[in-house]
């Protein structure tokens, strides 16, 4: 794999460069213009070995011409593509993915820009762009001896020989920084518990200044002044102290037009606390933060395609352990909200961290809406698997502009059911509520704490733990940390509020 993967943009002057990929249909077909740029004795050349390689042109199946001497000293690889009748249309960014995966390994290559049908338009070019670039990540910063293919790796550049240059360019520039904000996410989720500590990873999202977001940070004495005593709670047991980072980008025309919210968990490393968990697979837990990776994600893309909107990025960063100082089943703490909760589990944390910063996020800013996300529950992953996240809303309008951002973005959601039954399964004994209704309904029961907590603001609570960490493996994610939410949330933005 390419340590870094460059990609540049030229017209189809340069088509005959080595190392080229093009696109072919059933045996062989190329889009008329194609072949003109080709010419006739190559379009002859790849009927020719199309048919001794038996190559039916069924998505994804690939095969490779010897060097011609009309197109230089190098192969030409050709790719195919289902485009043929009663096929699913094109999508443009596994493409990017399934072609990153075919690269000539460690030479420079071009990837002529048409389909069978005819050629990528600006923006279909920029999302295989990003595929490519989304698939090519890597998170390999502490190894210290490269094996097999990664031993040799080098840097490569992918050029895109379009039809306007000049138009793909302007649409490359929102997919890269699209690009920066998954990437971002997905090394934080990566990143090793001992060294992405919760000080240490607000003073990473603190670095989002540098593209004009305004950072506030709160230590534990701001917290504590505040009253985020279900926060505070959960970190008490660490020798790490708890952090809330607030960030803030006013992107709209109107200054004091209402923003919008998104608020992210993040519990650096979660052993469950006093309900500790078991052993096996605990080191998974560094990836408890990847609702907060997301916000941050999200707030950089936002930031960097300088998105013509007022929004809010709210993220409570602790660590949840085990220690003479930590909490116990049984406490009672009281939230920001003034409503008392029961402990039931210790390992029911995040949703005690949401409950402050929501309440904090509703009360300071009066958001139009708030979006949060967490690795929240295991319960989701036994309902939905790896495939969906879970959502759960309190608006119909919030929820259906979600759902269409996830069909869009491909980070899929399915929504859950929210109801007054599930109240009864949470209510308190001694306090106003517990932090744990048992193992039935668990994913939905945590949502239906949340909701107490956001007073009566339109808000979708999306529970990502089957998605953000140990994430599917897919044509443009190879990594355990997949930056699920930034594409998503991106997408809704774009296409549902922003002026």
């Amino acid at each position: 794999m390419p340590k870094t993967l460059k990609i540049t943009v030229a017209g189809f002057e340069e088509a005959l460069a080595p190392g080229l990929i093009v696109f072919a249909g059933k045996e062989g077909t190329l889009a008329a213009d194609a072949g003109r740029i080709l010419g006739k004795a190559f379009i002859a050349r790849l009927k020719e070995v199309a048919a001794a390689e038996s190559f039916t042109g069924k998505a994804g199946s690939a095969f490779s011409l010897p060097a011609e001497a009309n197109l230089g000293e190098k192969p030409v690889h050709v790719v195919a593509v289902g485009t043929e009748k009663g096929e699913a249309p094109v999508d443009f960014l596994q493409l990017g993915g399934q072609v990153q995966a075919k690269l000539p390994k460690g030479r420079d290559c071009s990837v002529l820009t048409y389909l069978p049908a005819g050629e990528f338009t600006a923006v279909e070019a920029a999302e295989f762009a990003l595929g490519m670039r989304l698939a090519a990540y890597r998170f390999d910063r502490y190894q210290t001896i490269k094996k097999g293919d990664d031993a040799d790796a080098k840097s490569v550049t992918v050029t895109l020989l379009v039809a306007n240059p000049v138009a793909v360019r302007k649409e490359m520039k929102t997919s890269d920084a699209v690009y920066g904000g998954v990437e971002l996410a997905r090394d934080l989720v990566n990143e090793p518990p001992n060294v992405l500590t919760p000080v240490e990873f607000a003073n990473r999202a603190a670095n989002l200044d540098k593209l004009g977001v305004e950072i506030e940070m709160l230590d534990e004495k701001a917290l504590k002044k505040l009253g985020m005593r279900a926060l505070l709670g959960v970190g008490q047991g660490s020798a790490e102290e708890s952090r809330v980072v607030i960030m803030k980008w006013q992107g709209a025309k109107d200054e004091k037009a209402q923003p919008i919210a998104f608020v992210g968990k993040g519990v650096v490393f979660d052993t469950g606390g006093i309900s500790i968990k078991p052993a096996q697979g605990m080191e998974d837990m560094k990836g408890d933060m990847g609702g907060a990776a997301a916000v941050v994600g999200l707030m950089h893309t936002l930031a960097s395609r300088k998105a013509k909107v007022n929004a809010i990025g709210v993220i409570g960063l602790v660590e949840n352990m085990p220690d003479g100082k930590a909490q116990r089943p049984g406490d009672i703490v009281t939230s920001m909200s003034g409503q008392t909760i029961e402990i039931i589990n210790t390992d029911a944390e995040g949703r005690l961290v949401l409950a402050d910063i929501l309440w904090h996020t509703k009360h300071k800013f009066n958001p139009k809406f708030m979006v949060n996300l967490a690795t929240l529950t295991g319960a989701i992953m036994v309902a939905l698997g790896q495939e969906m996240a879970g959502l759960f809303s309190n608006n119909d309008d919030l929820a259906n502009n979600l759902l269409k951002a996830g069909t869009f973005s491909g980070e899929k959601l399915w929504r859950m059911p929210l109801g007054v039954e599930y109240d009864k399964i949470i209510d308190s004994k001694f306090a106003d509520v517990k932090n744990s209704g048992g193992r039935y309904g668990g994913s939905i029961t945590a949502a239906q704490f949340l909701q107490r907590f956001v007073d009566g603001c339109p808000w979708a609570h999306l529970d990502i733990a089957g998605t953000a960490m140990g994430s599917p493996q897919t044509d443009i994610n190879k990594s355990w940390g997949s930056g699920f939410g930034v594409r998503l949330l991106d997408r809704l933005v774009a296409e549902s509020y922003e002026g």
